[in-house]
């Protein structure tokens, strides 16, 4: 028995590379990557993270919780239809052709999909390459499909708060009142892979090669399916790191609450429509109740009259180096009081071999930070700040 799962284990990981959604997921990243860019060089004239840097956040935190939700799936014997896993593929293609990519949560992806799955089941559509896995497990598909949903809005929160706040991108937006104002951006794509049952009876006839489990006196397939997690999300009334936290930690409470009536599905079948509904309808409400309170939040990232607040750091940059950081305000430079973006660079060059700054810290404490300057270095310190106004996105904020 424990050979057969550790080749099953192993092909598993190798239907992998069958899915669709493994490629396209890479393509999403690289072109947010690439988007981003366009945008931050537009408004800065340099980028912040590299093009890949999305991509780098693809698989790495993905792989350990989808490992987790394996355990919990698989240890639990809960098996799940393959028309569920087909359907949640093709509306993954489906939301991201929104340029949405918060659609490719799983709320939006598994969840309409457990819909779409009950639906084809009830008009009985002629899908005779699998339809009769689920008709095979009758109504013990779809708590198994909740469960797996709340444990993916669980793994959205993790990975929210974890990896959503790690470089965030700065952008300039035009206020409602025509000033140049900065916010951030959090816009991410993660690929979960999970290792998932799915009865044996469901793969005999169009992939007959496809090896079986016996289990329980019924036979199954281990499949490992890569599932999205699309996250977007704008900041303008606080700091990244403290608003992709919260907003993180509400995600996960909510999945949680989420995994706990699920389990009532198994008792009562109808409930895990309930849990579905909920999951979406609870899953927007967090995002629109974000972006309630950011619109009626003061700006954090604007004009200040004392010095000019740091809206990004360029990684490797002088300034990284020094540890300044996003929310900081610059007051002095080589001991010149400054009070605007011109002011900052023509105290800069009264020494080009060394600069000392006077940084008001996020908790507002004074603090002194210097270094010596290179050839090579970059010759603003890698530091980004509210641009004068020819350099403004046309989006109102």
């Amino acid at each position: 028995m424990i050979e057969e799962w550790i080749f099953e284990f192993f092909k598993g990981m190798g239907k992998l590379l069958l899915n669709p959604v493994f490629y396209y997921l890479f393509f999403v990243a690289a072109f947010l990557g690439v988007s981003r860019i366009k945008r931050e060089r537009k408004d800065f004239s340099v980028r912040v993270e590299n093009a890949y840097f999305e991509l780098r956040q693809l698989l790495p935190l993905g792989i350990l919780a989808g490992l987790a939700v394996s355990v919990v799936m698989v240890g639990a014997g809960l098996v799940l239809p393959l028309e569920t896993i087909v359907f949640t593929a093709a509306l993954t293609f489906l939301w991201s052709f929104t340029a949405k990519v918060r659609w490719m949560a799983p709320v939006y992806t598994l969840g309409f999909a457990f819909f779409a799955t009950m639906f084809a089941l009830e008009q009985q559509w002629p899908l005779p390459s699998f339809a009769q896995s689920s008709l095979d497990l009758g109504s013990s598909i779809f708590p198994s499909i909740t469960v797996l949903l709340a444990l993916l809005v669980i793994t959205e929160g993790f990975l929210i708060k974890r990896n959503g706040r790690k470089s965030t991108s700065p952008r300039l937006v035009r206020s409602k009142r025509g000033q140049t104002i900065g916010i951030h951006e959090s816009k991410r794509i993660w690929m979960v892979p999970v290792f998932l049952l799915i009865p044996g009876e469901a793969l005999q006839l169009p992939f007959e090669w496809w090896p079986l489990i016996p289990m329980g006196g019924e036979t199954y397939s281990l499949i490992l399916v890569p599932f999205s997690i699309g996250f977007h999300q704008r900041i303008q009334g606080t700091l990244p790191k403290e608003a992709t936290a919260l907003h993180g930690q509400r995600v996960t409470v909510f999945g949680i609450l989420l995994l706990l009536i699920s389990s009532a599905g198994f008792w009562y079948p109808l409930a895990a429509v309930g849990v579905a509904a909920l999951a979406i309808i609870g899953r927007e409400f967090i995002s629109l109740r974000q972006r309630m309170a950011e619109d009626q939040a003061p700006f954090f990232f604007s004009k200040r009259n004392q010095g000019i607040m740091v809206l990004g750091v360029v990684p490797d940059s002088p300034a990284d180096k020094m540890s300044l950081s996003v929310g900081e305000i610059v007051t002095k430079v080589n001991g010149v009081k400054i009070h605007d973006e011109k002011g900052f660079y023509e105290a800069l060059q009264k020494n080009g071999a060394h600069c000392k700054l006077e940084v008001f810290d996020v908790n507002g404490q004074v603090r002194f930070v210097q270094r010596a300057l290179y050839e090579g270095d970059h010759h603003e310190l890698g530091l980004l700040f509210v641009q004068n106004e020819k350099k403004w996105d046309s989006e109102a904020v």
